[in-house]
């Protein structure tokens, strides 16, 4: 089971740090279709804006966690997910996140190697643990590129 991010007094001030690990533990479940590693650290009241329907967004942990499976499948047929480059800004009680991502199979990659999922994470502190209460996907738009 994956621990959750706690706050200690000598850590107040890294928070940043703290957040940084754990998006990057929570790639690295993605990456590994592993579920529990997923949800680790969300808000049961997460909203998800994702590159897939719904449009309007899953909101919820359980419609969050409805969204993985197919993900997760279609991932396991050998696609990427990693990230690329990721900043963290912490505040005392809110974050914010963004981060490029390589996802995709190596086709795909190898046809458009400039192209990232754009990652943009809202935290909020709760009782002294970062919870991730917003998670936005995007792809940029390239079908009027040119």
């Amino acid at each position: 089971m994956t621990e959750p991010v706690r706050l200690s007094e000598d850590k107040m001030g890294d928070d940043s740090e703290l957040i940084r690990s754990m998006i990057e533990r929570w790639a690295a479940a993605v990456h590994a279709g592993d579920m529990e590693g997923t949800l680790a650290d969300r808000a049961s009241d997460i909203v998800m804006f994702d590159v897939p329907p719904p449009h309007r967004g899953a909101r919820g942990i359980e419609e969050y966690t409805a969204t993985w499976p197919g993900f997760f499948e279609w991932q396991a047929s050998g696609a990427l997910f990693e990230i690329d480059s990721l900043e963290v800004t912490a505040g005392d009680d809110v974050a914010f996140a963004f981060a490029l991502l390589r996802c995709g199979t190596p086709e795909q990659l190898a046809a458009s190697p400039e192209t990232r999922l754009r990652l943009t994470l809202g935290l909020r502190k709760d009782d002294g643990r970062w919870l991730v209460a917003h998670e936005h996907h995007s792809f940029p738009d390239t079908s009027t590129a040119g």
